[in-house]
């Protein structure tokens, strides 16, 4: 039997369908490409925007297309916040939510004696109990996600995130620490820890633990030589956290500090707990404490009253401060949310203009971050070849600067000292040293 996956979203669904596969690879199924014939085809989707949704449901309609009587299990986030509108959807055969994907190869082998649709989708605002869903054997052994952490507690006003993955659930250390080790074994060499809002870690624990305190535990283990934070509050790097962190000789100088807006009053509406003279004093800490950070976010534009002038603050916020990348999103309303309802939503074409300017300011801000390490010499984790002609491979520095170099010999996996000899825009030209 063959099973496909079609992953939508965060890092967090990445590692989810990777656990996934490995239960059925263990029932017997190979695991084949999206776009080929398969018995079973798994949707694990996103509800952040609408175009999430959107995809979601092309995914489906291309599963029918390539085998009409394949079973098609849709689950995650846009099945958790609309399991009656996905149920409806012709072909769907199972629905689960962002709880139980655990048992996804159950309800699988079950539809397909039965012929009956399965749908399965608890309320995740009342379950609190972090999930189960570990990887064994990864398929890529160059770097490892690692989740740590699920839910949220924010309730931005534009985001259905904590109707979708519910509550603050927290993996207990002592398990983190087994994984972290398991990897290492395996030959791993750098792990990322992600979770849906990684800063909170710990908050649901009887044990008093922070995310600092695992990243201090992961410091002592043999043969994980890099470690990764995903996406994180500013609100997190307090002068305590900073001076615990310098220290700690893994941990890559790469941070994504959720932003969303340079305006207060634009992020007083988003319901952020922050402000933007928090957020720079934040980035500037950081810059002065950790050589070579990189710092990189988030920005949604035509946020609904986000005025001209607002807009122009942002901008020029992002100007002075000048993050090394930003990526950037046009305000999606998600119905459920508070900011759905608000008064003076943005016209798409101004959407379309803030977005154009800031994407272009951000290209210049990356360019420059990465001439300015144009000479350095760095380790860099060579993850694949990408040209076997000129035998050329792809890899990254420390603070995720995209590394192009030759080599003869067979580099995957490997940390290798390399000179950064030349920008090419979002690149660097290496060469080992």
């Amino acid at each position: 039997m063959k099973v496909a996956f079609a992953t939508l979203g965060c890092r967090v669904n990445q590692y989810e369908s990777e656990a996934m596969a490995e239960k059925f690879i263990r029932e017997g199924y190979e695991v084949v490409p999206y776009d080929q014939f398969s018995d079973v085809y798994v949707i694990n989707t996103c509800t952040v925007t609408n175009m999430g949704d959107k995809k979601s449901r092309q995914m489906i309609n291309r599963a029918k297309r390539l085998n009409e009587d394949a079973i098609v299990a849709v689950v995650g986030c846009y099945s958790q916040i609309a399991p009656n509108e996905v149920s409806n959807i012709e072909g769907v055969d199972i629905v689960l939510g962002t709880r139980n994907k655990g048992d996804i190869v159950y309800w699988v082998n079950r539809t397909r004696e039965e012929r009956k649709q399965v749908v399965k989708v608890e309320d995740v605002l009342k379950n609190k109990q972090f999930e189960e869903l570990n990887i064994e054997e990864y398929q890529d052994k160059t770097r490892a996600f690692l989740k740590i952490q699920d839910g949220c507690n924010r309730f931005c006003s534009y985001c259905l995130i904590p109707f979708a993955r519910g509550a603050v659930c927290s993996k207990e250390p002592s398990k983190i620490m087994s994984e972290v080790e398991e990897l290492a074994r395996h030959g791993f060499k750098e792990i990322i820890l992600s979770g849906i809002h990684t800063a909170s870690y710990g908050v649901d624990l009887e044990e008093k633990v922070t995310l600092i305190d695992i990243l201090e535990k992961i410091e002592k283990v043999d043969g994980i030589e890099r470690v990764r934070i995903g996406s994180i509050d500013p609100t997190f790097f307090t002068e305590e956290a900073i001076n615990r962190i310098v220290v700690l000789k893994k941990l890559c100088p790469h941070f994504h500090l959720s932003l969303q807006s340079g305006c207060d009053e634009t992020l007083k509406r988003m319901n952020r707990h922050y402000t933007t003279e928090v957020y720079k004093k934040v980035v500037n800490d950081l810059r002065n404490h950790i050589k070579d950070v990189s710092i990189t976010t988030d920005i949604i534009v035509g946020f609904p009253g986000e005025t001209e002038e607002e807009f122009e603050q942002t901008f020029k916020f992002l100007s002075e401060i000048k993050l090394t990348k930003m990526h950037i999103f046009k305000y999606s309303p998600r119905k459920g949310t508070k900011a759905a309802g608000m008064k003076n939503q943005v016209d798409g074409n101004i959407k379309e203009y803030r977005s154009s300017r800031l994407i272009e300011l951000s290209e210049c801000n990356e360019a420059d971050f990465i001439k300015k390490l144009e000479g350095a010499s760095v380790k860099v984790l060579y993850e694949q070849r990408i040209n076997s002609i000129e035998d050329r491979y792809e890899g990254y520095t420390p603070n995720y600067i995209k590394v192009i170099t030759g080599a003869k010999e067979d580099i995957t996996g490997s940390i290798i000292k390399t000179t950064l000899k030349k920008a090419c825009k979002d690149y660097m030209i290496g060469e080992i040293i």
